[in-house]
């Protein structure tokens, strides 16, 4: 869809300012301006997007749209049910997601869509209370939900499973699965400055992360060709046809200003529903990343991209300077550099695997040199 920005007017602005006031954001009270995406609209807009870990630009895209569709759904406005094709999404899903996984019942995460995993979930909890297992949330099983209480205590039930299965996959990255996804390409060059594409040197440097992975006995995949692009969802898709452990999506960052500059990094969260393996995962590559190469600090931030969002399981988003800063693209440019990016993100990733004994410390870890 076209973008509905500050200045546009119509049935559709119409139709997003209806949402927002729906949910507490906007006052619609002056029908004189029904229609109009005026200064309050954008304002609404962007705070919509920062609570729902939405890139903030005051503007309606389709991803701002989806999720402003979603929010206004509270459980029980509808029956729920696993869509082959074109799952349910909204805040609704993202409820019943949360009850069933305080009860005790696996799900990845509470990400707002009702796929085979949230179905399969439900007729778990359908079976063990004596219902008909049909994973359709409707009036019977919606009074069965609000009549039962948490079953497990003493913190967050899917962090304590993300932890024990992680202890468990062991130390060693051998057999591990990983998706190394070199972001935008084929039609999308992404950022470009100074005649250079944010794609091409993305796809160097995931090639240089697949080398050093393949060499370790880690099974590695990469989202697209050199030439070729994808959309994030079929990027998601490839991670879980693949069964991947981790996703690793590599990005540069533009900014109209020549002074913005440095590394940030990026996993699921949105309010209270996180990627706890994602956030460690990110927070360990920022640091490594910021450790080794002298680049600003920019943190770590949820987000509910779709890549993130739709995996299931732990994916990060890292964003390694800024190709519109020539402080940072003198450096990207310098394949000795994409080379200590490449060795920053492998040790990011061996030490999510190491006990907490044996976890060194930041930017001192040499995979190469253990691995000889």
């Amino acid at each position: 869809m076209q973008p509905l920005q500050r200045g546009d007017s119509g049935s559709a602005v119409a139709e997003v300012r209806r949402m927002l006031a729906t949910i507490g954001l906007l006052d619609n009270t002056n029908s004189a301006a029904a229609s109009e995406f005026d200064d309050a609209t954008e304002l609404a807009v962007r705070h919509f997007q920062q609570r729902r870990g939405i890139s903030v630009d005051g503007a309606v895209g389709r991803e701002t749209y989806a999720a402003l569709t979603g929010a206004h759904w509270t459980l029980g406005d509808r029956v729920l049910a696993h869509e082959a094709g074109r799952p349910l999404t909204g805040d609704d899903v993202t409820a019943l997601q949360t009850q069933l996984m305080e009860m005790g019942y696996h799900l990845v995460r509470a990400d707002g869509v009702f796929g085979l995993s949230t179905a399969q979930a439900l007729r778990s909890f359908q079976r063990d209370y004596g219902m008909v297992a049909d994973g359709i949330c409707g009036p019977h099983t919606l009074r069965a939900l609000r009549q039962l209480g948490r079953r497990v205590v003493g913190g967050r039930p899917q962090l304590l499973r993300d932890l024990v299965a992680l202890a468990d996959s062991g130390p060693s990255l051998l057999g591990k699965r990983l998706i190394i996804d070199p972001g935008h390409g084929g039609n999308d060059s992404g950022v470009v400055a100074a005649g250079i594409a944010e794609a091409d040197l993305v796809w160097d440097l995931a090639s240089r992360v697949e080398g050093r992975l393949t060499a370790l006995g880690v099974q590695a995949w990469l989202t697209r060709g050199r030439t070729n692009g994808a959309t994030d969802e079929q990027r998601a898709a490839l991670a879980n046809d693949v069964g991947a452990d981790l996703v690793v999506s590599l990005h540069l960052d533009g900014s109209p200003s020549p002074h913005a500059n440095g590394i940030a990094a990026y996993y699921y969260g949105a309010g209270e529903s996180s990627s706890t393996i994602g956030e460690r995962l990110a927070d360990l590559a920022q640091r490594e990343l910021v450790a080794r190469t002298g680049l600003l600090d920019n943190r770590i931030h949820g987000k509910t991209w779709a890549l993130l969002r739709l995996t299931r399981m732990p994916a990060v988003r890292v964003e390694i300077g800024y190709l519109t800063s020539e402080h940072d693209r003198a450096r990207l440019t310098d394949p000795r550099f994409r080379d200590t990016i490449a060795e920053g993100l492998l040790v990011a990733v061996q030490r999510l695997y190491l006990p907490q004994a044996d976890d060194p410390d930041t930017g001192v870890m040499r995979i190469p040199a253990q691995a000889s």
